[in-house]
């Protein structure tokens, strides 16, 4: 998985459900300014990636298709919503 993949889930959803980078990134990976870090060329660890990748899966929107091109973790089953 490349960081890239990670900015480009966190723009689609964020234009999908209006939250901005900052507040995805918070919800995510606890941290306002992780894609933003990303998309600026810097790196994560391979634990972090996972469980933000993790993070998209599990509260990914109905109406949003996920990417074809990106592996999908199979979503946990415990009722969360879409947004927070």
């Amino acid at each position: 998985m490349r960081e890239y993949t990670l900015v480009d889930l966190a723009q689609s959803y964020s234009a999908f459900v209006n939250l901005s980078l900052s507040r995805i990134g918070f919800l995510a990976a606890n941290d306002g300014k992780f894609f933003g870090r990303l998309a600026n060329g810097k790196t994560c660890t391979l634990r972090t990636s996972d469980r933000v990748l993790q993070w998209f899966s599990d509260h990914w929107p109905p109406g949003l298709e996920w990417p074809a091109d990106v592996p999908r973790p199979r979503p946990a089953s415990n009722g969360k919503g879409a947004a927070a």
